[in-house]
């Protein structure tokens, strides 16, 4: 697996380079994973059907409306996935082992994609696939200011507010659970970097 660590990245250049990592992903036959977090913007799916009104940025992937800042964890996947749903299904694996080990209180819900404690979402994912490579990911709240993600719905869910692994207690650093994590997609893949 190559590894892509690109720190804080504004999205909309993000976006342009996950189109160039997926080509390489086709051209090389590796697996591509990038790290990174973004400065405050709101992101829209291609399965929203309402006029939001704040700032954001149309995107291809699927979901509704999604917030991301400093403090939020990207893994973003330029994964050959032949088979798109056993591909999700081991994305849902690492995530639901690492709240087992880390929030166990957290769980994920398959009508609402999401991983959930009572009424927060903590995690947020959409994936599109071309070419049997998967772009687009997840979105792991891990210390960011929830001021901002609360002005909107999260993924556009009626009695849902963002949280945060902070703000459930847990004291882990972004590196601390990007480590965690980049171990546990390792794992499940049976990659190496």
């Amino acid at each position: 697996m190559i590894l892509h660590d690109w720190g804080l990245l504004e999205y909309e250049l993000a976006y342009v380079k996950i189109q160039e990592v997926h080509t390489l992903a086709l051209e090389d036959g590796q697996n591509h994973l990038i790290l990174c977090q973004h400065p405050c913007i709101y992101t829209i799916g291609q399965d929203a059907k309402e006029i939001f009104k704040v700032p954001s940025f149309k995107t291809d992937r699927g979901g509704s409306i999604t917030s991301h800042s400093p403090g939020q964890n990207i893994y973003y996947f330029c994964f050959h996935a032949p088979l798109p749903a056993k591909f999700f299904s081991k994305i849902i694996s690492i995530y639901s082992e690492f709240f087992k080990i880390y929030l166990p209180s957290a769980h994920y819900e398959k009508e609402r994609p999401g991983f959930y404690i009572k009424d927060t979402k903590l995690l947020s994912l959409g994936f599109r696939y071309k070419k049997g490579v998967s772009l687009h990911g997840v979105a792991l709240n891990v210390s960011p200011a929830l001021d901002f993600h609360n002005k909107i719905k999260p993924c556009n869910l009626e009695g849902i507010r963002s949280s945060s692994l902070k703000e459930q207690g847990l004291d882990l650093s972004c590196k601390e659970v990007n480590e965690k994590i980049v171990n546990l997609i390792l794992k499940a893949f049976n990659e190496s970097l």
